[in-house]
């Protein structure tokens, strides 16, 4: 990992934004304990939220036409707002 990147929780930079965008991939899941959530200090000031879950699970996430995706998308961008940050989420393989 770079300086740039830290794993866990990602409590210093935006800490509900972190703890939204965990709690609602965990519910989408099989594996709730294969799920992780890395942070990428992104461009332009953007936060980048790196999501990885387990195998098979992907899907579950994604959702059909990308709909869970971009609903959870949605979601974390308005909680990242009491952080005073802006975030953008990946979902990574």
């Amino acid at each position: 990992m770079s300086d740039a990147e830290s794993t866990g929780s990602g409590v210093g930079e935006a800490p509900n934004a972190v703890a939204v965008l965990e709690y609602l991939v965990k519910q989408v899941v099989d594996d709730p304990e294969a799920v992780s959530v890395s942070t990428v200090e992104g461009r332009r000031g953007t936060l980048q939220l790196d999501v990885r879950v387990g195998d098979g699970d992907m899907g579950r996430v994604i959702g059909k036409r990308g709909r869970i995706a971009q609903s959870i998308r949605t979601v974390v961008r308005a909680a990242a707002v009491k952080d005073d940050v802006s975030v953008d989420i990946e979902f990574v393989d």
